[in-house]
């Protein structure tokens, strides 16, 4: 009985020896390490590249976020959670061929024509009408901004020219120059109508 606690003792010890090492190595000085390096090197893109106006947070590049006011450009639509819901990122996951996801599409064209005054035969950009994969896409395409500048210049009273003017400037390119499409940053553009011709309550 003697041996076999004493056996037992001898590979309980190198046991936890490991596991107390192996939990300050990886569970406290490696975070440590990792978020000192991020913050030194990455800055606000480790703290989730939050924006801030006036020293407010008011979103983030990173995830995009439901604009409804005429003076705006609105976002693309959204399936995460009830809408840019962060902690459900995702898209619907109907296929294209569902009949839920078609009579959606079709509803959303239909708004989009109206809230943007487009006659039945201007195409409508897909971004528009559709969520992206993850939910929370910042951007949407040059297409679909460019179809809303009308509207956005008429509620602030503004040349529809210089709002295209905005556009062209929020316009991101793509990473390392081939990967995806160039498109423009929704919340970029915003606050830079809000700058340039002053805030909307």
């Amino acid at each position: 009985m003697r041996t076999a606690v004493r056996q037992f003792a001898r590979q309980l010890v190198p046991a936890l020896v490991a596991l107390a090492s192996f939990t300050l190595l990886l569970g406290i000085i490696y975070p440590l390490a990792t978020t000192a390096v991020s913050q030194v090197a990455f800055g606000g893109r480790a703290d989730g590249s939050v924006v801030e106006r006036d020293g407010v947070a008011v979103g983030s590049e990173l995830i995009g976020q439901p604009f409804l006011s005429p003076q705006y450009f609105h976002s693309r639509p959204s399936a995460a959670g009830a809408g840019y819901d962060a902690s459900a990122s995702g898209g619907s996951n109907l296929g294209p061929l569902n009949a839920d996801l078609l009579g959606t599409v079709v509803e959303r064209v239909a708004e989009y024509r109206a809230v943007n005054g487009l006659d039945a035969r201007v195409p409508v950009p897909v971004d528009a009408v559709t969520a992206s994969a993850s939910g929370l896409d910042p951007h949407i395409s040059i297409a679909n901004a460019r179809l809303q500048a009308r509207r956005v210049a008429g509620a602030r009273g503004v040349a529809e020219g210089d709002v295209l003017a905005e556009v062209d400037a929020a316009i991101d390119q793509p990473a390392l120059g081939v990967l995806g499409e160039p498109a423009v940053d929704v919340l970029a553009l915003n606050l830079a109508l809000d700058a340039r011709f002053g805030a909307v309550d």
